[in-house]
């Protein structure tokens, strides 16, 4: 029997490292399909120079473009052949490196909806998600203007720069992309170059398709004869008999004289000459499935999309089933306790800089952060990793990350070296700098508990999920940078108007909390204002009634208790929405009691 135990926990571990490599695969192939239907518009983000020399909007074109091509690496190197070409300063991408931070955490909380079906995984997948979004926020809120006020990262890695003797080596670490290439190069392939060129070129690849149909393309070159001409003006009266010129002068034409007086001749001089000429003979198609069709980018994209969700809703399900058959009881106790424990004695201050290195080396293993903090939401989810753990462990993903883009720099030949390995370095001090405000001092670590408060709203109303991807990136991107191209006094004034709402709230909502003898009467409770203001109540109950019913109508008993209870208590909504701590022995899924569907 112990045998037999022994053999199926293989088979499990075999099975899971299957479903993995399968989810891992889903992820590129996420990546290639964000990339056929937005990389265009990612690269024509980048084209305005106008546009380029806001640093807000510079951001913001960071997190869009990011969000469209589901890659950081694709934004910054589109950023490189910009600035090495001399169409954008080198100093306005800092701010678009900040964007691509933010806008590379959107996968893993793509990721953690999988597990939107069981309320508790939910919640804990979806906390472990976005600590990493809830991280390069609250940096790019402190760092930005830092650094539009100083310039520290400009001028610190230009420094470095400077001080390196840079040459250009053929550095390629391919180490996870070669395990995974063989299969999605079976589905789809990417034509990576054609994005930038519509940032550097447009004119000259608005018909080139970012799909690859073509791998191998057969020319063959031959030569021709032709004949150039070229006018000649000659003064017949000064011609001689023997000259070859003299047989034209002699020939009366009106159409070959100039002047008046017909004393000179415009002559066309002809010569032959042999030019090369390029024909292709065949073009083969290369071997993925959607090389083999005539479907548009914007087809080929969707249909790609649904299939790459297909595949990450598929392997996330077998993940989940099998790590709960083999993590049950104490298998599951000891586990969690070797994975969550702190370093004994004294040294437990350095267990998150523990996990922090752990995080950053299979990161550089792996080439992908978005790849390691997807994989790792799931583990989250059915408790093997709590949030505590997963943050170190994100920020040091974020810092590998950076490695990857170092010895790609490294790579760059000719005058993009220098740029090249400034932009990787300002992204190597731009997640330092991060790490150094939001980890070494554990109050400071409040990331962790904005994501745990969105894990509960989002467990309650789990619809607002989708409300939180769409606004944290794509509205409040798209909003902040139309007032910054409406000009700095609508930024600072709709924009400061708005972050300083946020702020009130958010402090006067802790102090609800904590300390409420601090506030007048009225705003210990936010029940002065309409429901609808501080509660996400009436929205779910709108939503569920239409979903789930025809007719809605309050229940008089249970609204009359309510009331009387909202007298006495804070708005627990405000405090999900606003508060980054939660109140203690409280019930993350509260149930609604004054309305019900008939």
């Amino acid at each position: 029997q112990k045998s037999i135990r022994v053999c199926g926990v293989l088979a499990r571990l075999s099975l899971l490292l299957a479903v993995l490599y399968f989810f891992i695969c889903s992820l590129g192939l996420l990546e290639d399909s964000f990339k056929l239907l937005g990389g265009r518009a990612a690269g024509e983000a980048f084209r305005n120079s106008a546009l380029l020399s806001n640093p807000v909007a510079c951001l913001m074109i960071g997190v869009l473009a990011t969000v469209l091509v589901q890659s950081s690496s694709t934004a910054t190197s589109i950023v490189v052949a910009m600035v090495a070409s001399q169409v954008l300063p080198l100093q306005n991408t800092i701010p678009i490196v900040m964007g691509t931070n933010v806008g590379t955490s959107i996968t893993s909380t793509l990721v953690s909806l999988a597990q939107a079906g069981d309320r508790e995984e939910f919640r804990r997948a979806f906390s472990g998600a976005t600590v990493h979004d809830m991280f390069n926020w609250c940096a790019v809120l402190v760092l930005l203007p830092l650094e539009i006020a100083t310039g520290y990262l400009y001028h610190l890695t230009g420094a470095l720069v400077r001080l390196m003797n840079l040459k250009g080596e053929n550095v390629k670490v391919e180490l996870l992309t070669t395990l995974t290439k063989p299969f999605t190069e079976l589905i789809v392939q990417i034509n990576r170059d054609v994005i930038t060129d519509i940032a550097m070129a447009p004119d000259v690849t608005q018909e080139s398709s970012v799909l690859r149909r073509w791998c191998e393309i057969v020319m063959t070159q031959f030569s021709v004869q032709v004949t150039r001409y070229r006018p000649l003006v000659v003064y017949c009266s000064n011609v001689a008999r023997d000259s070859p010129f003299y047989s034209s002068c002699t020939q009366r034409g009106e159409a070959n004289f100039i002047g008046s007086d017909q004393e000179t001749k415009q002559l066309f001089i002809g010569w032959n000459e042999t030019e090369f000429v390029n024909k292709t003979l065949r073009r083969n198609r290369c071997g993925n499935l959607f090389a083999q069709t005539d479907l548009g980018d914007k087809t080929a994209g969707i249909i790609l999309l649904i299939l790459a969700l297909i595949i990450i809703l598929a392997s996330l399900f077998g993940v989940v089933k099998i790590l709960n058959s083999m993590l049950k009881g104490p298998v599951a106790k000891a586990i969690q306790k070797t994975v969550n424990a702190d370093l004994p004695g004294k040294w437990a201050y350095f267990t998150g800089y523990l996990a922090m290195l752990v995080g950053c080396g299979l990161t550089i293993v792996i080439q992908s952060s978005s790849v390691f903090t997807s994989t790792l939401t799931p583990l989250v989810g059915v408790g093997v990793v709590s949030v505590e753990r997963m943050y170190p462990m994100t920020l040091g993903s974020n810092l590998g990350t950076t490695v990857t883009g170092l010895l790609a720099a490294l790579s760059t030949r000719g005058g993009q070296l220098d740029q090249a390995m400034q932009i990787a370095l300002v992204h190597l001090f731009f997640n330092v700098s991060g790490v150094l405000l939001f980890f070494p001092v554990p109050i400071t670590r409040f990331p962790i508990d904005l994501a745990k408060t969105l894990g509960k709203v989002t467990a309650k109303y789990r619809w607002f999920a989708g409300v939180y991807l769409a606004g944290m990136f794509l509205i409040l991107p798209v909003l902040v940078f139309a007032l910054s191209m409406a000009g700095w006094p609508w930024l600072l004034g709709l924009g400061g108007l708005m972050l300083v709402i946020f702020l009130t709230a958010t402090i006067i909502n802790v102090l609800q909390v904590k300390k409420p003898q601090w506030l007048p009467w009225k705003l210990r409770s936010w029940d002065f204002l309409p429901r609808f203001l501080h509660s996400l109540t009436p929205y779910d109950h709108m939503l569920s009634c239409a979903c789930v019913k025809d007719k809605c109508q309050k229940s008089p008993s249970r609204t009359e208790q309510g009331d009387a209870k909202s007298q006495n208590r804070n708005s627990e909504e405000m405090t999900d929405l606003l508060s980054a701590t939660a109140k203690p022995n409280g019930d993350p899924f509260p149930q609604n009691k004054d309305f019900e569907c008939v």
